[in-house]
Formats: C-alpha cells, structure tokens, sequence
C-alpha cells in the first residue's frame, strides 16, 4: 500500500516533518526531507501493524492528484 505523505519545514523544531494523513497522529522528523519521509514509512509500517494486531481498522490510502 502507497499513503500520501505530506512534508513541511518546522521552523520550531528546526527539522523536517513528514505526516501520513490517512494514519492519525503517524508522522515523523528527520534532518533532510528524505530522512523525514524515510522514518514515516517505518512509523507507517508500524501503525498499520499495530492496529492489525489489535483488531482497528486500516484505513485505504487516499488518492492523491
């Protein structure tokens, strides 16, 4: 599965923000836009197992234009 990630600068935190809207709360940070998308699909990668193990719902990936 290919969830949209959405990447910002976070002048507050000084680092990169990559969020998966599909997953609540799953995002992640990283040095470098890459490094942030990178630790989201391991976050990603980890929500969605989770939830599996624990009976939740997962949602289907929005389309992206």
């Amino acid at each position: 599965m290919r969830y949209p990630i959405d990447v910002r600068w976070s002048d507050e935190d000084g680092v990169w923000i990559a969020d998966v809207p599909d997953l609540v709360a799953c995002s992640a940070h990283g040095a470098t836009p890459h490094e942030a998308v990178a630790e989201v699909e391991v976050a990603a990668d980890a929500w969605i197992e989770a939830a599996r193990r624990t009976g939740r719902p997962v949602p289907s990936p929005s389309p992206r234009p």
